[in-house]
């Protein structure tokens, strides 16, 4: 019987550089069929001097990065055969007044352009139903003098198919869960051109204006949190810089980097953690 070979995906390139190229001078869309990390490949362009606002996707990443060194892989994209995962990384010169709560914006931003049902666990995950959807990895090169712009890298791993759970923390959930039938070039067309924009409005206003919005979907909102510093309490959302409130026995107390796991069973009607 013959084979059939698989054909390349149709990557929206074209529609997304004329979404965002106007607003972003030099904007390019790079596509490549593998490589080891789109995180990596442009902090090590970055280093070597090439700072161009970029989005570059991974048809394969091999080597994928995410928060405290943990990997994350993908399977090749082909026409009629689902990857496992949309990876991508978009690159761009940032100079705000204040770099908190980045991270939160950016994971607030994929979750609106994919579904209202999609929460947020601070500081850099997507959940569904308490699973893991989605992670952010954010790098920066400082290109200069103290106080002026960085070359940041925004990375995000997205589950397109729920990936296997062997040895993760959390358990995992995948985009075709909510949006059945939808593949890597259909999400990328999501969450692209509003990502770009949310970047440019944190660089003018700061996390402040994404607060609301980020509370209403925070996944950890009222459930009792152990920090990776053994600090126990009761989150109750985030403030106006994106820092993690939580009560504890001590006082509310702002948390800007650690690592949340909850350590009890949420409220009724959210299922388990």
């Amino acid at each position: 019987m013959a084979v059939t070979p698989a054909l390349p995906v149709r990557w929206p390139a074209e529609a997304i550089w004329e979404a965002v190229a106007p607003a972003l001078p030099g904007f390019t869309v790079e596509i490549l069929p593998a490589v080891d990390s789109t995180n990596s490949e442009l902090m090590r362009r970055a280093r070597a001097g090439r700072a161009e606002p970029v989005l570059l996707v991974a048809e394969q990443q091999t080597a994928g990065r995410g928060r405290m060194g943990r990997q994350w892989h993908s399977g090749a994209q082909t026409a009629g055969q689902r990857g496992q995962a949309l990876t991508f990384s978009l690159g761009l010169n940032l100079a705000p007044a204040d770099w908190s709560g980045l991270s939160l914006a950016v994971g607030l931003s994929v979750a609106q352009s994919l579904h209202p049902d999609i929460r947020l666990k601070w500081p850099n995950d997507l959940w569904w139903h308490d699973r893991k959807l989605a992670g952010i990895l954010l790098e920066t090169v400082n290109r200069g003098e103290a106080g002026a712009s960085r070359y940041v890298v925004i990375g995000i791993g997205l589950n397109l198919l729920v990936p296997d759970a062997t040895g993760l923390s959390t358990a995992p959930a995948g985009l075709l869960e909510l949006l059945p039938g939808v593949d890597a070039a259909q999400a990328l067309s999501l969450v692209a051109a509003p990502l770009v924009q949310t970047v440019q409005r944190f660089e003018a206003h700061g996390f402040a204006p994404f607060q609301k919005a980020f509370n209403m979907r925070d996944a950890l909102a009222q459930l009792p949190v152990t920090l990776s510093d053994g600090l126990q309490g009761v989150a109750q959302g985030v403030d106006a810089s994106g820092a993690l409130r939580v009560a504890s026995a001590q006082g509310v107390q702002r948390i800007t980097s650690a690592e949340v796991s909850v350590r009890v069973q949420p409220a009724p009607g959210y299922g388990h953690v």
